[in-house]
């Protein structure tokens, strides 16, 4: 308990000590979070248990140093604070927080006690030169070319999962992005991303252009040994905004238990309505039918395989009450595993960088399910950010 209450103090207080440090070449910012989270799940023997409760303490940092006009070093961090039941009761549990998929492995575990662990890694770490049409950026970072809020098979690089719950700032990956901008709407990109194992890496291009009030974009290249073709779109139609991406991939060469294509399509809408309720619908349909088990500290979704069923509807409304309360509610149905995942989410905004938060995330799914012991999320949430 001692070490515990001493790694806290060195946390708050250096958070503290770099919040109010500024120059004109530095720039700080990022956020301090505290969060009990308590999970239900129906996990296999030998598991006694079938609920947990884990507190976490989140340190976000992001430094931009401005090394000059053109050139700027980026360097974003995580480092959390993990304990109760999970870390006690699970033993992969330090495993599955400590990874680090990129090219280098910057994951520090820094303390894993019986009770407790501490862990940091960077997902952001490059360098950034910008300078007439050109943009390089070399090293951890978001190649981000997904179109859609929920579904993103346009994003080859660094797809990420709408069910976590703690990560708005979403995956980096070890890359090299080369940007070309031949006007205002209009740009080529070649991004660049190894890995460990050679088969794994993803390079790609990408072309996008305006055309009709929609702007266009086109991608083709490889993908962890597949071949990668598809783009998407966003514009609208009338008030109502239309967006929409669509993959298709295929197999290099024969892979042993695997589909040697598949064919992803997402389409979602979305409309303000004038009391400042905002919706998103979307529709989604994966020609290799999804994943086949669900587990909370499971395999993160792919660009190839973004979901857990052949078709997938999805829906998310958010609403301010009042200036500073606001709530949402995301729901998703997947027909072909008779499954409903619900996420209901308020927020109260109590001081001008200080959030509090409640979100649940429910599923729910027949005995047949990959959903029927998925689990069931009561996450609270206190954000201060700097």
């Amino acid at each position: 308990m001692k070490h515990l209450i001493l790694t806290l103090t060195l946390l708050l207080s250096s958070t503290t000590a770099i919040a109010q440090f500024q120059s004109e070449d530095i720039e700080i910012s990022g956020y301090m979070q505290g969060m009990p989270v308590w999970i239900n799940a129906d996990l296999p023997p030998p598991f006694e248990k079938d609920s947990f409760w884990e507190y976490r303490l989140q340190n976000r940092l992001n430094v931009q140093w401005y090394l000059s006009p053109d050139l700027t070093f980026n360097w974003e961090m995580r480092t959390r604070l993990f304990a109760g039941d999970l870390v006690q009761d699970i033993p992969f549990y330090a495993d599955a927080i400590d990874q680090d998929d990129g090219l280098v492995n910057l994951s520090w575990l820094i303390a894993d006690r019986e009770k407790w662990m501490l862990h940091y890694i960077p997902d952001r770490l490059n360098l950034d030169w910008y300078s007439g049409n050109w943009r390089i950026t070399a090293g951890r970072q978001r190649v981000n070319w997904g179109i859609n809020t929920i579904t993103n098979p346009n994003d080859l690089f660094n797809i990420y999962s709408f069910y976590d719950f703690d990560y708005p700032e979403r995956p980096g990956s070890d890359a090299v992005r080369v940007q070309y901008f031949l006007d205002w709407a209009s740009r080529f990109e070649l991004a660049y991303r190894s890995a460990r194992d050679m088969k794994n890496s993803v390079a790609a291009i990408l072309y996008g252009f305006n055309k009709s009030g929609y702007d266009i974009q086109m991608i083709t290249g490889y993908y962890r040994h597949r071949w990668a073709i598809g783009g998407g779109w966003a514009g609208s139609i009338d008030q109502t905004g239309f967006k929409g991406e669509v993959m298709f991939f295929a197999d290099l060469e024969d892979q042993p238990g695997q589909n040697p294509t598949n064919l992803i399509a997402a389409l979602s809408a979305d409309y303000m309505f004038d009391s400042s309720l905002f919706l998103i619908v979307e529709a989604l349909y994966n020609k290799n039918g999804g994943q086949d088990d669900f587990l909370l500290f499971g395999e993160p979704l792919s660009a190839d395989n973004p979901s857990f069923s052949r078709f997938q509807f999805s829906a998310q409304a958010t609403y301010p009450f009042t200036p500073i309360w606001s709530g949402s509610l995301a729901a998703i149905t997947y027909p072909d595993e008779e499954a409903l995942f619900i996420s209901p989410s308020v927020t109260w905004s109590a001081l001008q960088d200080l959030d509090v938060n409640l979100l649940t995330q429910i599923f729910i799914g027949s005995a047949d399910s990959v959903f029927s012991e998925a689990g069931n999320v009561i996450v609270g949430s206190i954000k201060w950010n700097f």
